[in-house]
């Protein structure tokens, strides 16, 4: 039964469908995993195992009888603790929020009605702000490569418990990475739809009961196989399923290598990864050409900075905005001089007058217009998705943090931000898959990027990707 845990969503339901195991014995295995983790990653920080075991025996008893299922029937799920759960609501890791009467957030309603036995709440930054997952209501969650390390943020507890087993699919989010950086990080598979294609009624943030589609913001799936991304998104999406596509033949497949921009910072760990990988899926049958940015990127990131406090601000006490008012006045000349990336940017971000949202839309508008001349001849991009590995826990406050590179650079902290911004700013698809390993053992992940609403390619080139070239690897034991 443990194998199975380590088994992909989909080879779990065949074994459900078949009745080689029972959703409750399914249920009860996940639940031991978890408390067999659990001390070690604090990844599960809320469950509801009663509830869940409830649900498991009536759709067991359901199958017995022969009646119509839905496609996750009997699979034990976990939920970002940024979504609202009936019986378990979005903490976003304060205290305040978890006290309240909840129904299912809309992609949560999705998963159950097809089947999902949902058990358990997995742990995040306060708000979903940060490459952590750590707050004062839960503690810190751990990479379960190392446990001195991250697992990523904002979806970290949800890769970590993905990673070991403890749950075979997860809905995660990313404005900033949230998907991409925890998957990369943790080993595993994610996917950041098209803007839009997945509802985020009963995401938090924004508070509690607003009905808005933050912009940047996205609701997306997250396993342990491509195939499974694609089983979920196809349940989770807007509208009708979205019909099962062949996996992509790479043989007849086009990708861009995008591995250099002077604003965007690479750990020579994860290049030499990528370059590796690379060549993996030119053996494989793939046209791998190396580019250079398929955009301006100074000017991508000043919009994409402009564009992304405008939706964080909403979420900063009064008080903060206020003194970030006050400093507005003595920074715009700072910008120009520390970068797009900076404090100084922040603050401006932060505090952006509506005229200066409009022009860096107006700038997204036409850079996802050029970018189209680059999917003209490639059928993705590839490209990093954090500057640097999986990084030591850092407590310091945001403001103080830095990166470490391996070969003895200290890059800002925001630098996570820069290899993530092209699919977020121009609210394009993005894939992540495991690319390899550091010599030190810690994964790196690579995302496929595509074209506006060209998810179902993206998720093609990486179900190719997971099944010829290289896929999940389990981390090692625990010592």
């Amino acid at each position: 039964m443990a194998d199975l845990l380590d088994q992909d969503a989909t080879s779990q339901l065949v074994a459900l469908v078949s009745k080689r195991i029972s959703a409750v014995e399914l249920l009860k295995a996940a639940l031991a995993r978890h408390a067999e983790t659990h001390a070690r990653l604090n990844a599960v920080v809320m469950a509801d195992p009663a509830r869940a075991l409830e649900r498991a025996k009536a759709i067991d008893d359901a199958r017995v009888r022969g009646e119509p299922l839905g496609p996750l029937a009997g699979l034990p799920m976990t939920i970002k603790d940024t979504f609202d759960v009936a019986g378990m609501a979005a903490s976003s890791g304060l205290a305040e929020f978890k006290r309240r009467m909840t129904e299912d957030a809309s992609a949560v309603g999705h998963a159950r009605r097809a089947g999902a036995v949902i058990w358990g709440k997995t742990n995040v930054p306060v708000m979903a702000a940060d490459w952590q997952s750590a707050n004062a209501l839960y503690g810190v969650t751990k990479n379960p490569w190392d446990v001195a390390r991250t697992p990523g943020g904002s979806s970290g507890g949800a890769a970590a418990a993905l990673a070991v087993g403890v749950t075979p699919l997860e809905i995660g989010s990313d404005i900033g990475g949230s998907l991409r950086v925890p998957a990369s990080f943790c080993g595993v598979f994610s996917h950041k739809p098209t803007w839009g294609m997945v509802s985020q009624r009963g995401h938090v943030p924004p508070s509690p009961g607003s009905f808005a589609e933050r912009d940047l913001n996205v609701v997306g799936p997250m396993a342990r196989s491509a195939r499974d991304l694609r089983l979920l998104l196809s349940i989770i999406e807007n509208g009708p399923l979205a019909p099962k596509a062949p996996p992509a033949d790479l043989s007849e497949t086009r990708i861009a290598l995008w591995l250099d921009d002077p604003l965007c910072p690479l750990d020579p760990q994860v290049r030499a990864v990528m370059q590796t990988f690379a060549d993996e899926l030119r053996a494989a049958g793939a046209e791998v050409e190396t580019i250079p940015s398929p955009v301006d990127m100074r000017a991508l990131l000043h919009a994409y900075q402009t564009l992304l406090g405008a939706v964080l601000g909403e979420d900063l006490p009064p008080r903060t905005m206020r003194g970030m008012e006050r400093a507005r006045f003595f920074m715009r000349g700072a910008v120009e001089k520390a970068g797009p990336l900076s404090n100084a940017a922040m603050v401006m971000a932060y505090t952006a007058r509506h005229t200066e949202w409009m022009a860096a839309d107006a700038v997204r508008a036409r850079l996802r217009s050029e970018i189209d001349a680059t999917f003209d001849k490639y059928h993705a991009i590839l490209a990093p998705i954090a500057p640097v590995p999986p990084f030591p826990h850092d407590k310091r406050p945001f403001q103080r943090r830095s990166l470490a590179t391996s070969d003895g650079r200290t890059i800002p902290y925001n630098s996570m931000l820069t290899w993530i911004s092209v699919a977020t700013a121009l609210r394009l698809p993005a894939t992540a898959v495991p690319a390899g390993l550091t010599p030190a053992g810690l994964p790196v992940g690579a995302q496929i990027i595509g074209p506006h609403a060209g998810d179902a390619k993206t998720l093609a080139i990486a179900q190719a990707i997971d099944e010829n070239v290289r896929g999940f690897v389990s981390p090692p034991p625990a010592a």
